[in-house]
């Protein structure tokens, strides 16, 4: 059969797959993403009935949801509100990164791979999926929760802070040296603040560039100017995720909604691609030998991904149902840990088995993250009456 025709069967017969698993979600009253990650496992490499001819499109639309996610989940809030999040929040951050980089650290060492096998690992277990996350908060109403802030205080400090993991992490796995290490910092440094400068400054102008009372030219200038400053950012080693997160609190408000309003479909049709390309690319087989170090993983981060949630909550007076809400939201992790791990791995400097391990815990994280988020309240609200129906 001809490539292109073979590449087209595919991909309808994968999105209306993805419209069966989103319809079956619906059904179940879950979130869409663990099945379309499943759904990705089942039918990519190693799978039941592998699809080989949609790579090349797949590769750029799962980048490209990450970038609609991150915008729109920007488009919620203004650059005032981020500044005085980050101000009120900087604690939970530091925070969060001890906990949660510690465990994958420490799995590295005992497993004998070194300081620079822990550096990455540290990256896989610490930084959650601000794609996920979003999607998880958007799918249960959550956008207007009094613990969102901080849960998106927590997501922007752990991008912000990947803009100087990253270069730093790549200048010790290619053994750059001191010099050329610190210069790939400096930049990354420079272009972060200059970001952030225009986020905060130039709102006004920005909207103004993408403005349009037609609602075609509206969508293609707001659309191309995200993956523009996605791509320049992740081409400069700052985020994707970052720039258009940075670009969607940069819109004033009212081009924010009608930004939502247009945007919005298009987000839910590359996110599902984004989820999917987990499961793609990774291989069944490789799952149980890695599998017992994962879920160990896996319930230690999942533990401290819900304190240093709780902790955030906290920080700005949201009560305990809250609390436990922000740490369940932010127990998925996602495409950073395998933008971490692929980094390691193309260095050769690392031992092979970090792939198999964080593709195991990812997945498994990426499932469990959307279902934490969904039954903590109703555990919360039963364990809160048991304990109050127990006599002192």
């Amino acid at each position: 059969m001809h490539s292109v025709a073979l590449s087209l069967i595919e991909l309808g017969a994968l999105f209306f797959g993805l419209g069966l698993l989103g319809r079956l979600a619906d059904r179940l009253g879950i979130s869409p993403v663990p099945l379309y990650l499943l759904g990705g496992l089942a039918f990519g490499t190693g799978g039941l009935l592998p699809l080989e001819g949609i790579e090349p499109f797949t590769t750029v639309a799962s980048e490209v949801g990450v970038v609609l996610l991150l915008l729109l989940l920007g488009l919620e809030y203004s650059a005032s509100e981020l500044v005085g999040g980050l101000r009120r929040s900087w604690a939970a951050g530091v925070v969060d990164m001890v906990l949660n980089a510690a465990p994958g650290a420490i799995a590295a060492l005992v497993l004998g791979w070194g300081p620079l096998g822990a550096l990455a690992m540290a990256g896989v277990t610490w930084v959650s999926s601000s794609g996920i996350v979003a999607k998880v908060l958007a799918d249960l109403g959550r956008l207007g929760n009094r613990e969102t802030p901080a849960v998106l205080s927590v997501l922007v400090m752990e991008d912000l802070a990947m803009a100087l993991y990253l270069p730093i992490t790549t200048a010790a796995l290619a053994a750059l040296g001191w010099v050329a290490g610190l210069r790939t910092v400096a930049i990354a440094v420079l272009l972060l603040v200059v970001v952030l400068v225009v986020a905060l400054r130039f709102g006004r102008a920005v909207s103004a560039i993408v403005e349009s009372p037609t609602t075609e030219v509206f969508l293609l200038r707001m659309f191309g100017i995200a993956l523009l400053v996605a791509g320049v950012a992740s081409q400069l080693q700052v985020s994707a995720g970052v720039g258009a997160f940075l670009l969607g609190i940069a819109i004033a408000e009212d081009t924010a909604e009608n930004a939502v309003r247009v945007l919005a479909p298009l987000r839910d049709l590359f996110a599902a691609v984004f989820f999917v390309v987990f499961g793609l690319n990774t291989d069944p087989s490789q799952v149980p030998a890695v599998l017992p170090v994962a879920v160990v993983l896996a319930v230690v981060s999942t533990a401290t991904k819900l304190a240093a949630g709780w902790f955030a909550a906290h920080q700005i007076g949201v009560g305990p149902p809250g609390r436990w809400r922000a740490g369940a939201a932010l127990v998925a992790r996602g495409e950073f840990s395998i933008v971490i791990a692929g980094l390691a791995l193309t260095t050769g400097a690392v031992d092979p088995g970090l792939a198999p391990l964080a593709t195991t815990y990812v997945l498994l994280m990426a499932v469990l993250g959307p279902v934490a988020a969904r039954v903590v309240e109703p555990v919360h609200g039963a364990l809160t009456r048991r304990l109050r129906s127990t006599p002192a």
